[in-house]
C-alpha cells in the first residue's frame, strides 16, 4: 500500500463510529431481562420432563381443552403439579373401554 494511503483520514464515518457518539448512542437493552426470560424458561422445560414429556392430547385429557395452553402454575392451580402428571394422565386412561395395550400379549405354541 503506498504511503499517501496510509495516512488518508477516511472522508466519512463508518457505521461503528457514528453509533458510538455521544448524541445518537442507543442505550443497550439490560441482559437482566434475556436472563429472567431463559431461567423462566429452563423451570418450564425442567418441569416439561417431570412430567414425562406429554403430548397436547395428553395436557387437554388431563386439564381439560386449553390445558395445552396453561403454565406450569396454572396447572398446579388446577390441582394437577407437574411431578403428579403421569399418575392423573393413567387415572384418566384407565376409564377408557377403547384402550389398547401398548405390548400384544405373549402367544406360546406348544
Amino acid at each position: 500500500m503506498p504511503r499517501s494511503q496510509k495516512k488518508a483520514q477516511p472522508k466519512r464515518k463508518s457505521v461503528t463510529r457514528k453509533s458510538k457518539s455521544g448524541k445518537n448512542a442507543k442505550l443497550r437493552a439490560s441482559s437482566k431481562g434475556a436472563n429472567v426470560a431463559g431461567a423462566n424458561r429452563a423451570e418450564g422445560i425442567r418441569l416439561f420432563k417431570l412430567a414425562g414429556r406429554p403430548t397436547k392430547e395428553q395436557f387437554r385429557l388431563v386439564y381439560g381443552e386449553r390445558g395445552h395452553l396453561m403454565t406450569w402454575d396454572q396447572r398446579a392451580a388446577a390441582g394437577v403439579p407437574a411431578n403428579k402428571f403421569q399418575s392423573a394422565l393413567a387415572a384418566k386412561q384407565s376409564g377408557r373401554k377403547d384402550a389398547k395395550p401398548s405390548i400384544p400379549p405373549l402367544t406360546v405354541k406348544d
